[in-house]
């Protein structure tokens, strides 16, 4: 036998080999589980310090045992590749920023009750308790010379109330207000107003800079909403101060002294300016912008203010994306900024003031990105829908090649876990106009098979699915049962141009769902899907969505909604942010306008076509969709003579948080999902 004969049965047995390894160690992996699911780490908020040697970040898991989600700080040091846990106790340790002389670590942590910021060497030595704030603290930042932080904390507001003198020593948990946003998201805040003080490292002393009736930082619409300027001068802080913040996205960036002086507004404009961050050289301050007020989900532009001009730029205009984050570069040439972009979140390198943009890393989903002093390496968290966010590094002149993984928090995990990569699959959908979706295929799974399918549907209703590890909707967990997952971003989506974002406002019931079921027969004709089995789920618009389906089609023989909007009028007054119904239909609901198109795409109309077993979830603690709507569905799909389940938390708001309330929605998700979609067992 010749040589080269040789060669080629070696070859050919060699990949023999590799794909017998192959096929036997799929095998051996199996579903991820709900429980393996809850123990898995989390990365996020990573910081780089200021010698760019090491990068602290926060790692969170669910404790069952504790029935609370417990974070700690942990560090990566860049020259040994080493990475450690550096705090633990008591309580969660969160929000690490580093000193100005990067030497010290400032945190928020919970270790004596209240969340409190201390500090810790990363060289050694125990945590230092650095504030006595009697409502703790939600944010904190370094005064330059680090002789003070900046905290955000509730006070009460006005000092003197109503209900006090009328109560006197006899306290009740009643309240009184008089005005709109008495509520939000999940907590009252009747009699409560969060401000920005300034606390003394020295004697500890804290003085409130804008004593004002407002929210200061704002607390709706926001990002990270206070700046310290790099020399100490002044800070930026973006709050709404109109009369009636219910119906109002106008936040403004606002600059003040550091002692609470000279208040003066930076921006004009009616829409929504927040997230101010000064370059590194102080020069410029740039800021995330919207320009339609009342819209929250406008486009999002990236602009700069000139500190010594107060001439401003937008670096974004012309690109038909929306900026949800950035950075300063270290030299104040370049701002890197995060964007979605049909289904990934990616970064962008922009210069200053110039606005060029190059692409840094595409795919998946990549947030929170660090330069490094020279400018020659980002750190960013990275992840995918078969992967939890790790810690990664990319060199910038060398962009081409695939990011450097430097944090392996759950690969010992993972390495048993069959999992499947999202499919991007598209098609034309209403008004002509291309629609992106994804599909999961399950573990084991065989081509010959047929598979019911798991359809989910997303909220916002300007929101969209991406490729990420969600902490809620997963598509791995949704697939571990033996489902094939669709999940179609219909127009509304985000991540693909502002006019299709916008093309929902005044249509929630058309437009979507000739893209859902043209999506659904793109599904529906792959040769291992079952027709027959299709259940869908949805939260708050995907809530909203599962009940307009329930009356509009019978394609769907199981339903799940998660706090969905039933009654779109009694929604538009029990809601708390009232600027996003009046925008969605064109009014308030006492307007001619506004009531129409309420009552137009108000599901409640069409119970009469009511037919499949439908699954009811709502938090009594959810302020955005009240858990009224729940209720007002059960006892119309019960008085129709409709199967149906209600899966009630007492403690959750529009997310399901506590990891028992976590581990308790699966399965009873699941479950309901193969009762209705799976054939009983012989």
């Amino acid at each position: 036998m010749s040589a080269a004969v040789i060669g080629r049965w070696g070859r050919a047995l060699a990949i023999g080999l590799t794909l017998l390894a192959t096929t036997a160690n799929a095998q051996t992996k199996r579903a991820l589980g709900v429980d393996d699911f809850l123990g898995l780490k989390v990365a996020s908020d990573i910081q780089l310090s200021p010698s760019g040697q090491q990068v602290a970040f926060t790692v969170s898991v669910a404790s069952l045992a504790e029935n609370r989600t417990v974070s700690r700080l942990w560090l990566h040091d860049l020259t040994t590749g080493s990475t450690r846990e550096l705090t633990r106790g008591e309580g969660s340790d969160f929000s690490p920023r580093w000193a100005p002389d990067g030497r010290t670590l400032g945190f928020i942590s919970t270790r004596n009750g209240s969340p409190e910021v201390w500090r810790i060497r990363t060289d050694g030595g125990e945590p230092i308790r650095m504030t006595r704030v009697a409502s703790g603290v939600s944010q904190f930042f370094w005064s330059p010379d680090t002789t003070a932080v900046y905290v955000v904390t509730d006070v009460k507001w006005p000092p003197e109330q109503e209900i006090d003198r009328r109560e006197g020593s006899h306290e009740t948990n009643a309240k009184i207000w008089t005005e709109l946003f008495y509520r939000h998201w999940n907590e009252w805040r009747v009699g409560l107003r969060q401000h920005l003080f300034r606390v003394s490292l020295a004697d500890g002393s804290a003085q409130d800079l804008l004593p004002l009736d407002r929210d200061i930082p704002t607390l709706a619409l926001g990002g990270t909403d206070v700046a310290v300027s790099p020399l100490g001068t002044e800070l930026a802080v973006a709050f709404n101060d109109d009369s009636t913040v219910a119906t109002s996205t106008n936040n403004d960036v606002f600059l003040v002294g550091p002692d609470g002086a000279g208040l003066v507004r930076m921006t004009e404009n009616r829409g929504n300016d927040h997230s101010p961050a000064y370059s590194p050289n102080a020069r410029w301050i740039a800021y995330l912008s919207m320009a339609t007020p009342g819209f929250e989900a406008d486009r999002q532009a990236v602009v700069v203010y000139d500190r010594a001009t107060g001439e401003r730029q937008e670096l974004t205009a012309g690109w038909d994306v929306s900026v949800s984050g950035f950075i300063w570069a270290r030299d104040s040439r370049a701002i890197v900024a995060e964007v979605e972009e049909r289904g990934a979140h990616n970064l962008y390198r922009i210069t200053v003031p110039e606005g060029q943009r190059t692409p840094l890393v595409r795919g998946g989903y990549n947030t929170a990105p660090q330069l490094s002093r020279s400018g020659d390496t980002l750190l960013f968290l990275r992840q995918t829908a078969v992967a939890p966010p790790e810690l990664y590094l990319t060199r910038l002149d060398e962009t081409n090649r695939p990011p450097t993984k430097l944090t392996s928090l759950n690969d010992a995990t993972l390495a048993e876990i069959d999992l499947r990569p999202l499919e991007p699959f598209g098609f034309v959908g209403a008004a002509g106009d291309s629609v992106h979706g994804w599909l999961m295929k399950p573990p084991g799974f065989d081509q010959s098979q047929k598979y019911p399918v798991a359809y989910l549907i997303h909220g916002g209703p300007q929101g969209a699915w991406t490729d990420n590890w969600h902490q809620r909707w997963n598509y791995a967990l949704f697939a571990s049962r033996g489902y094939v997952v669709a999940a179609v971003n219909f127009h509304g989506s985000t991540g693909y141009g502002q006019a299709f974002t916008n093309s929902i406002s005044g249509h929630w019931g058309d437009l979507p769902v000739e893209d859902l079921m043209k999506g659904l027969d793109v599904v529906a004709a792959l040769p291992y899907v079952d027709p027959a089995r299709v259940g869908a789920a949805g939260a708050s618009y995907g809530g909203y969505m599962i009940y307009w389906l329930a009356g509009q089609t019978d394609r769907l023989k199981a339903l799940v909604a998660h706090d969905g909007i039933f009654n779109t009028a009694s929604m538009a007054g029990t809601t708390e942010e009232l600027w996003f119904t009046r925008h969605e239909f064109g009014g308030a609901l006492a307007s001619e306008a506004g009531r129409k198109l309420l009552d137009t795409w108000s599901p409640a109309n069409h119970v009469d076509r009511w037919r499949a077993p439908i699954l009811i979830v709502h938090g009594q603690q959810d302020f955005r969709v009240d858990v009224s709507e729940g209720l007002q569905a059960f006892t119309a799909a019960k008085e129709r003579g409709v199967e149906a389940k209600f899966l009630y938390f007492p403690d959750e708001g529009h997310f399901v948080l506590k990891p028992r309330n976590r581990r308790l929605w699966w399965g009873v998700v699941l479950d309901w999902l193969d009762e209705h979609l799976k054939p009983a067992a012989p």
